[in-house]
């Protein structure tokens, strides 16, 4: 009940309200399962924008994984950190900032760059095995 109440003011504004009620449910829904591959990655590894928007079951939209990621409330336990551009590089942001702390945080975990500022993907690429 509680449920029918949430959704019926949505539909109650007819067809444009349900597609924002649904877009915003399957955002929800993306994240969650974005969030809980990013979780799998364990310390030590990266993982492409790519690879995970495919072991999330989202195909080829990486752009999705950058969006959940941007998300994260500040103080988030998820190792956001893990997840890089598919040239092995960490990507620039709107604001200056996050690349230092995310390129620390791998270097504490035994990652090594090379003097572009890149990775041997090779080398430390996660592995993923099993479902997500």
């Amino acid at each position: 009940m509680a449920s029918r109440q949430v959704v019926s003011p949505w539909l109650a504004g007819g067809r444009c309200a349900a597609s924002v009620f649904c877009a915003v449910v399957n955002r929800q829904s993306s994240y969650a399962a974005i969030y809980a591959v990013v979780r799998r990655i364990p310390s030590g590894r990266v993982a492409t924008y790519g690879q995970v928007a495919r072991l999330a079951g989202l195909g080829r939209n990486p752009r999705l994984v950058g969006y959940a990621l941007h998300a994260l409330p500040d103080g988030s336990r998820l190792p956001w950190h893990r997840v890089i551009n598919s040239r092995g590089a960490i990507s620039t942001r709107s604001e200056a900032g996050p690349e230092t702390i995310q390129r620390s945080l791998l270097e504490r975990e035994g990652v090594c760059f090379d003097e572009k500022g890149r990775l041997d993907l090779k080398r430390w690429q996660w592995r993923a095995v099993g479902p997500s």
